[in-house]
Protein backbone atom coordinates (compact mmCIF):
# COMPACT_ATOMS: atom_id res chain seq x y z
CA UNK A 1 0.00 0.00 0.00
CA UNK A 2 1.23 3.47 -0.89
CA UNK A 3 1.37 5.56 2.30
CA UNK A 4 1.00 8.85 0.40
CA UNK A 5 -2.20 7.69 -1.32
CA UNK A 6 -3.64 6.50 1.99
CA UNK A 7 -2.85 9.83 3.65
CA UNK A 8 -4.29 11.71 0.67
CA UNK A 9 -7.53 9.69 0.74
CA UNK A 10 -7.99 10.21 4.48
CA UNK A 11 -7.20 13.92 4.05
CA UNK A 12 -9.86 14.26 1.36
CA UNK A 13 -12.45 12.58 3.62
CA UNK A 14 -11.59 14.89 6.52
CA UNK A 15 -11.78 17.95 4.27
CA UNK A 16 -15.20 16.83 2.98
CA UNK A 17 -16.49 16.72 6.57
CA UNK A 18 -14.91 20.08 7.34
CA UNK A 19 -16.37 21.69 4.22
CA UNK A 20 -19.83 20.27 4.93
CA UNK A 21 -19.77 21.96 8.32
CA UNK A 22 -18.39 25.22 6.96
CA UNK A 23 -21.19 25.32 4.40
CA UNK A 24 -24.00 24.33 6.78
CA UNK A 25 -23.21 26.37 9.90
CA UNK A 26 -23.84 29.80 8.27
CA UNK A 27 -27.25 28.51 7.16
CA UNK A 28 -28.07 27.64 10.77
CA UNK A 29 -26.92 31.12 11.76
CA UNK A 30 -29.23 32.62 9.13
CA UNK A 31 -32.19 30.68 10.49
CA UNK A 32 -31.27 31.74 14.02
CA UNK A 33 -31.05 35.43 13.06
CA UNK A 34 -34.45 35.22 11.38
CA UNK A 35 -36.13 34.05 14.57
CA UNK A 36 -36.13 37.63 15.90
CA UNK A 37 -39.30 38.34 13.89
CA UNK A 38 -41.16 35.34 15.28
CA UNK A 39 -43.58 35.32 18.19
CA UNK A 40 -43.00 33.47 21.44
CA UNK A 41 -43.03 30.63 22.37
CA UNK A 42 -42.05 29.45 18.88
CA UNK A 43 -39.11 31.86 18.69
CA UNK A 44 -37.55 30.59 21.92
CA UNK A 45 -38.11 26.94 21.12
CA UNK A 46 -36.69 27.29 17.61
CA UNK A 47 -33.66 29.25 18.80
CA UNK A 48 -32.93 26.61 21.43
CA UNK A 49 -33.10 23.89 18.80
CA UNK A 50 -30.95 25.84 16.30
CA UNK A 51 -28.33 26.61 18.92
CA UNK A 52 -28.17 22.97 19.94
CA UNK A 53 -27.54 22.06 16.28
CA UNK A 54 -24.93 24.81 15.98
CA UNK A 55 -23.08 23.58 19.07
CA UNK A 56 -23.16 19.96 17.95
CA UNK A 57 -22.03 20.82 14.43
CA UNK A 58 -19.06 22.77 15.82
CA UNK A 59 -18.06 20.30 18.52
CA UNK A 60 -18.79 16.97 16.81
CA UNK A 61 -18.03 17.67 13.14
CA UNK A 62 -16.34 20.99 12.39
CA UNK A 63 -13.64 21.16 15.05
CA UNK A 64 -12.53 17.51 14.81
CA UNK A 65 -12.62 17.58 10.99
CA UNK A 66 -10.44 20.69 10.91
CA UNK A 67 -7.89 19.16 13.30
CA UNK A 68 -7.76 15.92 11.30
CA UNK A 69 -7.54 17.85 7.99
CA UNK A 70 -4.62 19.88 9.32
CA UNK A 71 -2.88 16.83 10.78
CA UNK A 72 -3.20 14.78 7.62
CA UNK A 73 -2.23 17.79 5.49
CA UNK A 74 0.96 18.25 7.46
CA UNK A 75 1.66 14.53 7.16
CA UNK A 76 1.16 14.78 3.38
CA UNK A 77 3.63 17.66 3.21
CA UNK A 78 6.15 15.60 5.16
CA UNK A 79 5.71 12.53 2.95
CA UNK A 80 5.90 14.58 -0.25
CA UNK A 81 9.11 16.25 0.97
CA UNK A 82 10.78 12.85 1.22
CA UNK A 83 10.69 12.84 5.02
CA UNK A 84 11.90 16.42 5.19
CA UNK A 85 14.64 16.14 2.57
CA UNK A 86 13.26 18.33 -0.25
CA UNK A 87 10.81 21.17 0.33
CA UNK A 88 11.23 22.77 -3.12
CA UNK A 89 7.59 22.00 -4.04
CA UNK A 90 6.42 24.19 -1.15
CA UNK A 91 7.60 27.29 -3.04
CA UNK A 92 5.56 26.53 -6.14
CA UNK A 93 2.64 28.90 -6.89
CA UNK A 94 0.09 26.07 -6.73
CA UNK A 95 1.24 25.05 -3.24
CA UNK A 96 1.31 28.66 -2.03
CA UNK A 97 -2.29 29.04 -3.28
CA UNK A 98 -3.28 25.80 -1.53
CA UNK A 99 -1.69 26.87 1.76
CA UNK A 100 -3.26 30.33 1.51
CA UNK A 101 -6.62 28.59 1.05
CA UNK A 102 -6.01 26.46 4.15
CA UNK A 103 -5.29 29.60 6.16
CA UNK A 104 -8.40 31.31 4.72
CA UNK A 105 -10.64 28.33 5.60
CA UNK A 106 -9.11 28.16 9.07
CA UNK A 107 -9.75 31.88 9.52
CA UNK A 108 -13.36 31.49 8.39
CA UNK A 109 -13.73 28.57 10.81
CA UNK A 110 -12.41 30.79 13.60
CA UNK A 111 -14.82 33.55 12.63
CA UNK A 112 -17.75 31.11 12.69
CA UNK A 113 -16.66 29.84 16.11
CA UNK A 114 -16.43 33.37 17.48
CA UNK A 115 -19.84 34.16 16.01
CA UNK A 116 -21.28 31.11 17.77
CA UNK A 117 -20.11 32.57 21.07
CA UNK A 118 -21.69 35.95 20.17
CA UNK A 119 -24.96 34.25 19.22
CA UNK A 120 -24.98 32.36 22.53
CA UNK A 121 -24.32 35.61 24.40
CA UNK A 122 -27.02 37.48 22.46
CA UNK A 123 -24.54 40.02 21.08
CA UNK A 124 -24.48 38.98 17.42
CA UNK A 125 -25.39 41.74 14.98
CA UNK A 126 -25.33 39.63 11.81
CA UNK A 127 -28.51 39.21 9.79
CA UNK A 128 -29.88 36.23 7.94
CA UNK A 129 -29.05 38.09 4.72
CA UNK A 130 -25.39 38.40 5.76
CA UNK A 131 -25.15 34.67 6.41
CA UNK A 132 -26.79 33.80 3.10
CA UNK A 133 -24.42 36.12 1.22
CA UNK A 134 -21.32 34.66 2.87
CA UNK A 135 -22.45 31.04 2.87
CA UNK A 136 -20.51 30.07 -0.26
CA UNK A 137 -17.16 31.59 0.74
CA UNK A 138 -15.68 28.21 1.75
CA UNK A 139 -16.73 26.64 -1.55
CA UNK A 140 -15.12 29.41 -3.59
CA UNK A 141 -11.90 28.98 -1.62
CA UNK A 142 -12.09 25.21 -2.10
CA UNK A 143 -12.37 25.61 -5.88
CA UNK A 144 -9.05 27.46 -5.96
CA UNK A 145 -7.44 24.93 -3.64
CA UNK A 146 -8.59 21.83 -5.49
CA UNK A 147 -7.64 23.20 -8.90
CA UNK A 148 -4.26 24.30 -7.55
CA UNK A 149 -3.45 20.83 -6.24
CA UNK A 150 -4.83 18.87 -9.18
CA UNK A 151 -3.33 21.05 -11.90
CA UNK A 152 -0.13 22.04 -10.07
CA UNK A 153 -0.03 25.19 -12.19
CA UNK A 154 3.14 27.19 -12.25
CA UNK A 155 5.23 24.13 -11.45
Amino acid sequence: MNLYDLARGLHILAVIAWMAGLLFLPRLYAYDAEQADKAEPLRGEMRDLLRTWQRRLLKIILNPAMVVSWGLGLWLLWIRSGDGADWSFAHQPWMIAKLAGVLALSGWHGYLSAEFRRIQAGTSVRTGRFWRMTNEIPFLIAIVMVLSVTLEWGA
